[in-house]
């Protein structure tokens, strides 16, 4: 198997259709291909949706979780399942749209070990909820950049591809199980000497999938792990240094 996309699923039913986009762009490509769905426990009929499209498809897998684990540990078993040598995740309402996957692929044939998706946020006056995760997005990147000092300018896009050789290594390393999953997967990853390659890419906002992000919440949240998370970073950043001399 050349590539195997993993979608991550709760309650995706209203965005479902959206796997039939990823299929066609990879219909469209050079790529031999599987797409996991890895449904962490969903309400909403998720898993009957599921069972039907692989029912109707041999490129479609699944794997259900017995207990809810969070998104993180829903994207590590995807990968860990998956049978590509390129690995790669995107979020289910592709508001980093699907034609950047051959894209991003390629980045990893071509000699990079992690390749991710950089959000680029077109901007309007009105569409408040844009303007929110654009605020949201620069404060955490300023953030990451001060307290875990790397060059890394999106850690926390939600389409990632990996060569899966050499990821496995590093998702044996993570703790975290929900959203900081992909900060610290990319300052593992970074510290670790991967060749990472970060490609622009627009951001599309759907308002029809809302928005989980609770501003003043969850940048809190955010805020709390990435101190707590300092001093891992700085004993991997010692490390690294030592490997360069």
């Amino acid at each position: 198997m050349d590539i195997s996309i993993i979608l991550a699923c709760y309650n995706e039913s209203k965005v479902f259709d959206n796997y039939k986009e990823i299929q066609k762009i990879l219909e469209k490509s050079k790529y031999n291909y599987e797409i996991i769905f890895v449904d962490d426990c969903s309400k909403d009929g998720t898993r009957d949706l599921i069972k039907q499209a692989v029912k109707e498809n041999k490129n479609l897998k699944f794997l259900f979780h017995e207990a809810n684990t969070g998104r993180g540990q829903t994207v590590t078993d995807g990968i860990k399942t998956a049978t590509g040598h390129i690995v790669g995740f995107i979020d289910f309402d592709l508001e980093t749209p699907a034609n950047y996957i051959p894209q991003l692929a390629m980045e990893i044939e071509n000699g990079a070990d992690v390749a991710t998706a950089q959000r680029l946020y077109n901007l309007h006056i009105k569409d408040f909820l844009v303007a929110h995760r654009w605020i949201a997005h620069k404060g955490y990147k300023l953030l990451v950049k001060l307290l875990l000092r790397t060059k890394l300018k999106d850690t926390e896009v939600g389409c990632k591809f990996f060569k899966k050789e050499k990821i496995l290594p590093v998702l044996d390393e993570i703790k975290d199980k929900q959203w900081f999953w992909d900060t610290e997967i990319m300052i593992r990853s970074y510290y670790r000497g991967l060749k990472i390659k970060e490609v622009p890419s627009l951001f599309l906002r759907k308002p029809e999938t809302g928005t989980s992000l609770k501003f003043f919440r969850d940048s809190y949240r955010y805020f709390n792990k990435l101190i707590k998370f300092m001093p891992e970073a700085k004993r991997l950043r010692s490390e690294w240094k030592k490997n360069l001399q």
